[in-house]
């Protein structure tokens, strides 16, 4: 089986910016950010408003960016029509990972479970979501690289600059980084928390 790598933005940085609910005027500005602190990576999730154009856009202005909250095929479509790089999605849907296999398109599908990541891997993931990783912790990635070996692993779900070292440490290819580091109202605690955890990721 061929696998889709995902792009070398996520795998240098180890680190991809979540982005869900945002309006989509505010986007560009998180973004840009986000870049200047040295994020490559971004992931807007496909449930959020206007998801689309705003994925249209960052692809526009040179980013890097994923779709996440994939749902469905018709999820998978838009975002790859968008210009979206890759696919992130909560849980398993096998039709939407063979999809994106045949598509020529990366696809991380979530899984939690040993038997949810065997699942996800032998459908063609490029690599696994574990989610939500603030319930295993760092402990469940290493304990999962036992059985699995090196499989990219991308915990996602309460990481923060305080413990996506120790996530890295445990074998994850790169964190998913949401609500704390993009939703704060106040950009320069976005900047500020933007620079902390791509220093974090690099350590």
């Amino acid at each position: 089986m061929n696998r889709l790598m995902l792009p070398s933005a996520v795998t240098r940085s180890r680190l991809i910016a979540v982005l869900r609910g945002l309006d989509p005027g505010r986007v560009g500005e998180v973004v840009g950010v986000l870049r200047r602190a040295g994020v490559a990576a971004f992931e807007i999730t496909m449930d959020s408003p206007d998801a689309v154009t705003s994925i249209q856009e960052s692809v526009a202005g040179g980013v890097v960016a994923g779709a996440g909250t994939v749902m469905t095929v018709a999820d998978a479509e838009a975002a790859v029509d968008a210009g979206a790089r890759f696919l992130v999605s909560p849980h398993t849907n096998l039709t939407v990972v063979h999809w994106a296999a045949g598509n020529g398109v990366p696809m991380v599908p979530g899984a939690f479970t040993a038997t949810e990541v065997a699942v996800a891997w032998n459908a063609g993931a490029g690599a696994i979501k574990i989610f939500p990783a603030s319930v295993g912790g760092p402990g469940l990635l290493r304990a999962l690289r036992g059985p699995f070996g090196d499989l990219p692993l991308i915990p996602t779900g309460g990481i923060t600059a305080d413990n996506a070292a120790s996530f890295l440490a445990a074998g994850a290819l790169a964190v998913g980084v949401g609500g704390w580091l993009t939703k704060h109202d106040d950009l320069n605690v976005v900047a500020e928390r933007a620079a902390a955890i791509v220093d974090a990721c690099r350590s």
